[in-house]
């Protein structure tokens, strides 16, 4: 009764005031229904023994209310984190009072009458109130402008470093009563309630902050720690001290574990890290690996053991630092098994073979140095359709930017080219590849004019000649002294149809439907199938062997070699031309000397000239250079003797003699030096119209005109300069005036010449100019074959514009076509260029596009 008496009281007059007021204050009306009750029927609860009324039990539920929240409330003030951990417990965890803990279980326990009967209430949830009317106040209110204002400084990790440390303090504060008296009240020790409230907490957290500096924070201090811990360098780039790195590595751990206790390492943490983990482990192959192309190659190996031993033991415990627990109290389980290992190593060998695969350009310019180390790293990466196309596709697009450009020689491309068939026949054996990138290299060679005349000077240089022209494909010769056995073309394209090849295996699943792998896919073989027509080549190989049949006196053994070679390539009726040629040369060795001994040729008198010839097969060699002058009588009548016994040793053979390419051994006596020269024929015969004639005073220098030269030798116009311009460069000859031109011999180097060194060193650079055009090619180009043709029809050109007058080129065209027995062999744009050539040498005029007679 003394119990049910003081209820009663309590409820009509109101505690004292030093006693709490319940939150929030509320009396319900007597005689009505009280909280819990059916309507109408207030009396029910009451009549029941030991139970209370619904008016009681609200004013019991409002004291414990106003007591727990009282006790859960927070001051309104920021949470100052750099303060010592005793200060932050006097200032912020409250003492607890004899009636909290009382009212927490009538609040929160399971059991507690005021429980059962407001289950499902949303309004009555204390720890839903707690939440959402303190804990999210006070943090947006005191606690997030300061994080904010931490996360805008640009000092990474330190940023990072007092945002997480700040968090840590704020969470522990905000957790601090749940933990320790709010959970006692609870089910199972509360552990679902916590871990519920914890997670709003971090979602709180993850979502109030600025994401942008989130992920700023986050992905430089990734970046730097692991880049210190993982390579020992720092933010400078300089390499920091060893000891330095397990300070770095346990700073790294309780940070992240920091973070993850606030809520701000899971997944987009994670997400991050493992971008900057990929970027650690692209930056440490490009510093450590870039450009090393030694052979034999144990890059991949050593990529390997460093992923293993190091990369997956710091991934490993920076995952297990960023575990989280589950609602159900249990810890995320993070399994980091061997296979994980092994796809980080894949991964490796991946970025690997993407780095080898930007340098594969720049390893194959540079191939002679040693770098097939770079190509074995690289087989290890083009295991799949997808990496061998983005390695075709990449190094493609490379040639096309950096060597198929106009600015580069047909010799470069072609050296280039070379090491690309090496570097790609040992990447992959079968060809595909090399097929795929080498397609449009071909294409675009075949476009090149001197593509076919390059690789047949390389096959025909010798490689041990340290003179060679730099624009001489060495490589190609080098290639031609390894080259021992070489099968056939036509043998080399069976290969599909080889059924007694042990060794056979099908192409790779990405070998296009045109893809046709020759056995024979040396660096020869891809030169010379260049062209489709093997007419081609065979001509311009004609032509280069004719020039050097003609200037080489002995030793024919590489020229030899390299016809046996093309004739299994091509077949011996292709280059039938050839071998005709090559016996000719050899063959007038034997008939020289027989000439030589049958006439007498060889004579005691040390000042006669010394005939020498090479007789060759006018049908089987190329068309060669047949200009005509005049040259000395002895000359001449040595040619007639010569001529006499050629004619008695093969009856039914004549010899015609073709003075321009001709070689001659030239002594000149002059009064203070000897000269020795090997020249030119046409220069030979310049030098000798000097010769003092029995009229002329030999005591005086002896003097030409441009004119007598020309009336006494009969020589065209580009020769005679070509000689005279030699003769000058030698100081041999001066020009001493120039209306009309004249020349004299330079008897000696008098002091007013050699005052002039401008003049001599002038005279020596035209000397080196004409040296070229002294060593011009004894074999004609299809051009001037072609302008040697046309000169057949000059005088029906001729004909044509005297009688007609002015014609445009079409009308020429038409009137040889009709005019010239069995037609005209020859269309618009050759005509054309032989008429502006006429126009240049002041024969025609051409204007208004018509062409006219130059009077």
């Amino acid at each position: 009764m003394t119990a049910l008496h003081d209820r009663i009281f309590t409820s009509v007059f109101p505690p004292p005031s030093e006693v709490d007021v319940p939150t929030p204050t509320a009396t319900p009306i007597l005689g009505s229904s009280g909280f819990g009750e059916p309507f109408g029927s207030q009396h029910t609860n009451a009549s029941q023994p030991g139970t209370e009324t619904g008016a009681a039990e609200q004013i019991k539920w409002d004291r414990a209310w106003h007591t727990a929240t009282t006790f859960l409330s927070l001051r309104d003030e920021p949470i100052n984190a750099e303060q010592d951990e005793e200060t932050l417990k006097n200032k912020w965890i409250k003492a607890v009072e004899p009636e909290t803990p009382r009212a927490l279980a009538y609040l929160l326990s399971e059991s507690s009458r005021g429980r059962q009967i407001r289950r499902g209430s949303n309004t009555d949830d204390l720890l839903r109130w707690y939440f959402e009317e303190v804990v999210l106040e006070h943090y947006v209110k005191h606690v997030l402008p300061s994080l904010i204002q931490i996360l805008k400084k640009r000092q990474v990790p330190s940023a990072l470093f007092e945002a997480g440390q700040q968090l840590h303090v704020v969470k522990t504060i905000y957790m601090h009563p749940l933990q320790n008296h709010v959970a006692q009240t609870l089910s199972n020790g509360g552990g679902t309630e916590l871990a519920r409230f914890e997670t709003d907490l971090h979602g709180l957290f993850m979502h109030t902050l600025p994401q942008d500096k989130v992920v700023q924070n986050l992905s430089g201090f990734f970046e730097q720690q692991c880049s210190l811990i993982l390579n020992g360098v720092g933010k400078n780039g300089m390499q920091d001290v060893v000891s330095s790195v397990p300070v770095v590595r346990q700073r790294t751990l309780k940070l992240m574990q920091m973070l993850q206790s606030v809520g701000l390492g899971g997944y987009q943490a994670q997400q991050i890290l493992a971008e900057v983990m990929s970027d650690i482990l692209t930056s440490h192959i490009k510093s450590t690996y870039a450009g090393v192309w030694t052979s034999p190659s144990n890059v991949v190996e050593q990529l390997r053991d460093w992923v293993e031993n190091s990369f997956s033991r710091f991934v490993v415990e920076i995952i297990s630092s960023m575990k989280s627990i589950d609602p159900s109290g249990t810890d995320e389980i993070i399994d980091v098994s061997h296979a994980d290992v092994q796809r980080w190593q894949e991964m490796g060998v991946n970025k690997l073979g993407i780095l080898r695969t930007d340098e594969l350009f720049n390893a194959i310019v540079e191939w002679e140095n040693g770098t097939q180390g770079a190509i074995e790293d690289l087989k290890r990466y083009v295991t799949t359709p997808s990496s061998r196309a983005y390695l075709t596709t990449t190094f493609s697009s490379a040639v096309s930017y950096r060597l198929l450009q106009p600015g580069a020689s047909t010799t470069e491309i072609l050296q280039v080219y070379i090491s690309i068939i090496r570097a790609f026949t040992l990447l992959d054996p079968k060809g595909v590849l090399l097929d795929r990138v080498a397609r449009p290299i071909r294409r675009y060679l075949r476009e090149r004019d001197d593509t076919v005349t390059i690789v047949v000077g390389g096959l025909l240089a010798d490689p041990e000649d340290e003179s060679s022209a730099s624009d001489v494909l060495m490589d190609l010769a080098v290639e031609m002294n390894k080259s021992t056995t070489t099968k056939g073309e036509d043998e080399a394209d069976d290969g599909d149809i080889d059924y007694d090849d042990m060794k056979w295996m099908p192409d790779p699943v990405d070998a296009g439907p045109e893809f046709k792998k020759s056995k024979n896919s040396d660096v020869i073989g891809s030169l010379i199938s260049l062209f489709e027509s093997k007419d081609i080549f065979v001509k311009e190989f004609q032509n280069i062997l004719g020039e050097r049949l003609l200037k080489k006196e002995y030793d024919f053994d590489r020229e030899i070699r390299v016809l046996e070679l093309l004739k299994l390539r091509f077949g011996e009726a292709a280059l039938q031309a050839c071998e005709v040629m090559l016996r000719d040369i050899l063959d007038s060795r034997r008939v020289d000397a027989f000439i030589h001994k049958d006439k007498e040729l060889n004579l005691n008198d040390q000042y006669a000239p010394e005939l020498h010839t090479r007789i060759l097969s006018h049908l089987f060699w190329p068309s060669l250079h047949s200009e005509s002058f005049f040259i000395p009588p002895e000359v001449e009548s040595l040619q007639r003797r010569y001529s006499t016994g050629f004619e008695s040793l093969k009856q039914t053979r004549k010899l015609t003699w073709l003075h321009a390419l001709g070689q001659v051994t030239v002594s000149l006596d002059l009064e203070d030096r000897t000269i020795n020269e090997e020249v030119q024929t046409w220069q030979a015969s310049v030098i000798y119209a000097f010769q003092p004639s029995p009229s002329e005073d030999s005591s005086h220098p002896i003097t030409r005109t441009l004119t007598d030269l020309v009336e006494t030798l009969q020589m065209t116009d580009s020769l005679l300069h070509n000689a005279l311009t030699f003769w000058i460069g030698k100081l041999v000859l001066k020009q001493t005036s120039t209306s009309p031109p004249t020349y004299t011999v330079l008897e000696s180097l008098s002091d007013e010449d050699a005052a002039h060194p401008g003049t001599t060193s002038a005279a020596i650079a035209a000397a080196a100019e004409t040296a070229t055009s002294a060593a011009a090619p004894a074999v004609l180009s299809e051009h001037e074959v072609a302008q040697e043709k046309m000169e057949v029809y000059w005088q029906y050109v001729v004909g044509m514009l005297t009688n007609g007058g002015p014609m445009p080129l079409q009308q020429i065209v038409m009137m040889l076509k009709l005019t010239v027995t069995g037609g005209f062999p020859f269309g618009n744009e050759e005509l054309k260029d032989y008429l502006e050539g006429k126009v240049r040498g002041g024969k025609l005029d051409f204007a208004g596009g018509v062409y006219r007679i130059k009077h």
